[in-house]
């Protein structure tokens, strides 16, 4: 599905039935200007974009490419031999690329000293929120452990050793299975092993606050207030530091039940799969729990009680260490949901907010209107995962005050059904909901999981025929979850992927961010269209390739609540731009991820491809040796690095992408967040060196990729690609690090 940039001007601009355009949202590109001074900005300002885009590996249509002989043109008018001309070698970067002009700070860097522990690994979402002026909290997510550079630089950047050699001879007569640690005597050399392991890989999960201020020549440094802390992990197993609890699953937490009890209660151990998140205008800050099921058990029984940690085991893989919850007997039913964090606030450890669901979270929409019902969205980052909303019962009064908290102990969460026809509607998922799951036949990878009872967990259904019989057994959501109403409902939110999938909600295609925008339309990245033979994959009537099929490369999609109203229960929605190549319709990136709306309406986005992708060679016909052609998620090498995007949502570039940013080698840029004065860009550089670790001796590989023009006319491309990475050091062999850095112009005035 694409939309040219004409649909895209007509959407834009107000058609039939659909939210006219907040004001705001006209006026010229701001970020990076300073309002006071307005003096040298020597980038390409035409059009409203005041930086000139970078060059990136792929000819795009919205942007300009250098010629061999310097001279500057436009794709637009450049014809097919001189994009080949241009685009014939490429140069990947193993390092943070930015625009003329602009310049990056790190402010920290993973085994940095945060309070009494260390800035964690796998920095993820971002939040500043300011104190005064160029002062401020900065939280940070940290999300999970890329085994092969976490275990190459441990002992380099924090100074002390694993016993990795001896893990890896205990897991090999386990293999893929890993190794339940939770069943061994707690003498066992192997349990004390994976115990060591697991504590440090956790510690170095789960989210930090950081206290960070602009110093007088405009850089960012930390001032290490009494607020700079971590919430790992195991936060509580020692220190007593347990994050809390509201709604309905606290009952779930509290009782006997089917299944595995951690006897703590409503206390919880921890938070980690930190990915995403939002940030509320009363200061407080979400951390959004995604992939858990890789660290702990996801299913559970009927009643919402966990499965036995032993269903998770320890492991490490090509790209992972996971099951670290196994060895510490943590609860999984009390992982996958939204923690919100007052930063402020150093006695302030988290509160998980039941309401708002347990699922594969990915950011959070926060939409907060004086007068009426809070309304938070987010999305479940799975294949096949659901788009959510959360309604407060009450509203709110003054969109700053801190009681707006509150507002999240009492409400309803909804699962989106999306039709084909641009409109849409909320389903309830509580006890008299009807059970209604669309049939397998419609979805990419022809399945989709249902609660199975009464074992408990989920099972797959590949046959029309199954659903039918599913619907004769169960009528309501109550049918398939037990206990008196409140167990009941806490239940339905602690399995609510399977719950939304048995009511009806339309499964999607990895719906990775949610942001509001100015005029208060939320905007949505669905990373992925492919299906899985695990998960299932999207419903192909909405997301669909312009052949009908399942389409990898993604979409950002634009959905408006009926009259503009928090608690409508429909909603219309329209593709705002789709992820490809522009010789198919798409835009030149692919997987786009999170987003940043600025205050002029306009989009910043990084995308999120497959670290084992990127910059892959690809045969010249881009056909196999098989003789088949290649797919398209083999064909994202196509693209580099992953990077920051920026499109502008009016004037003569809009429905355009243009090339802010390229990041370093096998990272993911996350996370990207604004100043108040929008003059500084807040990023979180995430496993550079991912697959390769730590580069040696400058070491890289020469590679074809069969690439095109923006008019579709093949031809080869020798890419010089990095093997591993230096980042952010950036010396020989300096082991790579996660970090965040602040993005600024360089000819903006200092602050003196």
């Amino acid at each position: 599905m694409t939309i040219k940039r004409r649909e895209f001007l007509l959407f834009l601009g107000a058609s039939a039935g659909s939210i006219a355009l907040n004001s705001c949202q006209q006026k010229a590109f701001t970020p990076f200007v300073d309002s006071v001074s307005t003096t040298n900005t020597s980038a390409n300002t035409k059009g409203g974009i005041n930086f000139k885009p970078l060059k990136g590996p792929m000819p795009l249509s919205g942007s300009s490419t250098l010629a061999q002989t310097g001279q500057l043109i436009e794709i637009s008018t450049a014809s097919s031999q001189q994009q080949i001309q241009a685009y014939s070698t490429y140069e990947v970067p193993d390092d943070l690329l930015l625009p003329e002009d602009f310049i990056y700070d790190i402010i920290a860097a993973w085994g940095d000293k945060v309070g009494d522990s260390r800035f964690g690994y796998n920095n993820d979402y971002l939040s500043f929120v300011e104190t005064s002026k160029n002062e401020g909290f900065l939280t940070v997510n940290f999300e999970y452990i890329s085994a092969k550079p976490w275990i190459q630089a441990y002992q380099k950047v924090l100074g002390k050793s694993l016993p990795f050699a001896d893990i890896e001879t205990a897991l090999k007569p386990a293999g893929k299975d890993g190794i339940n640690a939770f069943s061994l005597g707690d003498k066992e050399p192997t349990k004390k092993m994976v115990k060591e392991v697991s504590t440090e890989a956790l510690i170095d999960l789960g989210i930090g606050v950081i206290s960070i201020r602009r110093n007088p020549v405009g850089q960012w440094e930390r001032t290490n207030s009494q607020a700079d802390r971590r919430i790992t992990g195991i936060s509580g197993l020692a220190d007593g530091r347990y994050l809390k609890a509201t709604g309905p699953a606290v009952a779930v937490f509290n009782k006997k039940g089917q299944g595995y009890q951690d006897k703590l209660g409503d206390k919880i151990i921890g938070t980690f799969a930190n990915c995403a998140g939002g940030t509320t205008p009363w200061g407080t800050v979400f951390s959004a729990e995604e992939n858990i099921q890789n660290l702990v058990p996801e299913p559970v029984f009927a009643d919402g009680t966990s499965f036995d940690p032993g269903q998770k085991k320890f492991y490490i893989d090509a790209e992972e260490m996971g099951g670290l919850g196994n060895v510490f007997g943590l609860a999984g039913n009390k992982y996958g949901w939204m923690v919100e964090l007052d930063p402020a606030n150093p006695k302030d450890y988290g509160t998980k907010h039941t309401w708002l669901g347990r699922y594969r979270h990915e950011a959070l929409g926060i939409r907060v209107v004086a007068g009426k019902p809070l309304a938070f969205y987010s999305g479940c980052d799975r294949r096949s995962g659901h788009l959510y909303k959360f309604v407060s019962k009450n509203a709110v009064k003054n969109p700053k005050d801190k009681a707006n908290s509150q507002l999240l102990t009492e409400g309803m969460l909804y699962a989106a059904k999306f039709n084909a026809d641009g409109t849409g509607s909320w389903i309830a998922l509580k006890a008299d909901t009807p059970v209604n799951p669309d049939l397998p036949s419609i979805h990419a990878g022809g399945i989709i999981n249902l609660p199975k009872r009464p074992q408990g967990g989920f099972f797959k259904v590949e046959k029309d025929a199954d659903v039918a019989a599913f619907k004769q057994k169960f009528k309501t959501l109550g049918d398939l979850y037990q206990g008196n109403a409140l167990e009941k409902q806490g239940a339905i939110l602690i399995d609510a992927h399977y719950a939304a999938s048995a009511a009806g909600a339309t499964c999607t295609a990895r719906p990775e961010d949610t942001e509001i925008a100015p005029d208060g339309s939320l905007y949505i990245t669905f990373t992925s269209g492919s299906g899985s033979d695990t998960d299932g994959g999207p419903d192909l009537r909405i997301f669909q390739g312009k052949d009908g099929k399942a389409y990898e490369y993604g979409w950002i999609m634009r959905l408006m609540e009926d009259g503009n109203e928090p608690s409508a229960m429909s909603f219309q929605w329209k593709m705002f731009g789709t992820g490809g190549e522009p010789a198919e319709g798409g835009l030149g990136f692919a997987n786009p991820d999170n987003l940043l709306i600025d205050n002029s309406g306009n989009i910043w986005m990084v995308n999120d491809m497959s670290s084992d992708k990127l910059n892959s060679a690809i045969p010249p016909g881009r056909v196999g040796k098989d003789g088949k052609p290649i797919s398209q998620s083999n064909l994202r090498g196509l693209y580099g690095n992953n990077s920051i995007w920026f499109l502008p949502a009016s004037g003569a570039n809009a429905g355009e992408a243009f090339l802010f940013g390229i990041g370093p080698m096998e990272c993911e840029t996350t996370g990207p967040f604004f100043t108040e004065d929008e003059t500084t860009l807040f990023l979180a550089i995430q496993h550079p060196g991912e697959m390769n670790g730590t580069r040696l001796d400058l070491a890289f590989e020469s590679r074809e990729l069969a690439m095109k023009t923006t008019d579709g006319q093949g031809f080869s491309q020798t890419r010089k690609v990095p093997i591993g990475s230096n980042w952010p050091g950036n010396k020989p062999n300096d082991p790579p690090k996660p970090a965040v850095v602040a993005i600024r112009r360089v000819d903006l005035r200092s602050l003196t």
